[in-house]
């Protein structure tokens, strides 16, 4: 079975696409992995980060896209022969074994959803609210997925920031998150924001579905500025102090310009710029990631035995 991996952070611009897409492609290009990523933010910059925006607009007016698949979930009666497969683009960027779920800049109706599970509540004489929408928030994006988990090595949730149903979802699906940051004090505030959601959102889950989701680690994608050199030091400290060293990935990412060149070329670094100095870091992290989780499946192992 594939393993289901969130990036997430409360705080937008901390290069969480740019992680997601680039140690997709290094997972299927350099270590032959199936990998899908899974687009849950409406700004869609995974979905452009691997498909022109052409074959968006085709895949968008046929309706081929995430919000379809949700659709089938929220409203009852709509109706599609569509499946997960038939939305799934494969091999993007012509590297074999990278597929996408495209996202939308519409991806569901609050208002919709809230109906749905007011009147799903009442059916059910649930005098909780709470309890209706804690366990679609469980099924919805692990049903979507569900019958494709089988096929992958890998599947990357690129969710949205804050915390919306989605985002919510697509941690309650997740076997781990990764959580990208940047090395600046308002950093700190997304990572503990995160971490405190989550506890709580075990908490709510704890006695339909417990989570078993774990912190596979902090990844720093780094700034420029006054600010990077005067609070580094300090910003890094408060995390060592906060997590333990193994949650926090020895490689970080440098700052470098082909990085947001290689967004205008709507491929990943990794592609784009393969030689450049945000290439090579990616090209190592992917490697701390495999040996993360084949530290955690030995560890697992000999606890089983």
């Amino acid at each position: 079975m594939g393993l289901v991996i969130s990036t997430v952070n409360m705080k937008g611009g901390v290069g969480k696409t740019t992680l997601t897409v680039n140690l997709a492609t290094c997972l299927a290009k350099n270590h032959n992995k199936r990998v899908l990523v899974v687009d849950l933010d409406t700004q869609i910059s995974g979905t452009l980060s691997l498909m022109q925006p052409q074959a968006f607009a085709k895949a968008r007016k046929g309706r081929r896209t995430l919000s379809r698949l949700i659709d089938k979930v929220t409203k009852p009666s709509y109706r599609s022969r569509l499946t997960i497969e038939d939305i799934i683009q494969t091999d993007n960027c012509n590297i074999k074994g990278l597929d996408l779920l495209p996202g939308d800049i519409e991806l569901y109706d609050e208002y919709v959803v809230s109906d749905l599970l007011h009147k799903q509540s009442v059916q059910e004489g649930q005098v909780e609210f709470s309890k209706v929408w804690s366990r679609f928030e469980s099924l919805l994006i692990k049903g979507i997925l569900e019958p494709i988990i089988p096929n992958y090595d890998f599947i990357i949730l690129d969710c949205a920031p804050g915390y919306n149903l989605l985002t919510r979802s697509g941690i309650v699906a997740s076997d781990f998150y990764l959580l990208p940051a940047r090395p600046e004090p308002l950093s700190i505030v997304g990572i503990q924001l995160l971490e405190r959601r989550i506890a709580r959102l075990k908490e709510s889950h704890q006695q339909d579905s417990p989570l078993n989701l774990q912190l596979l680690g902090i990844i720093f994608i780094l700034s420029g500025g006054g600010l990077m050199g005067r609070y580094y030091k300090q910003v890094m400290r408060r995390v060592d102090n906060d997590f333990d060293s193994n949650q926090i990935f020895k490689i970080r990412i440098p700052m470098d310009v082909n990085v947001a060149k290689a967004v205008d070329s709507f491929s990943p670094v990794v592609i784009a710029h393969p030689n450049s100095s945000g290439s090579k870091a990616f090209y190592k992290l992917t490697e701390e990631f495999l040996l993360k989780l084949e530290g955690i499946k030995t560890t697992e192992q000999i606890r089983d035995e």
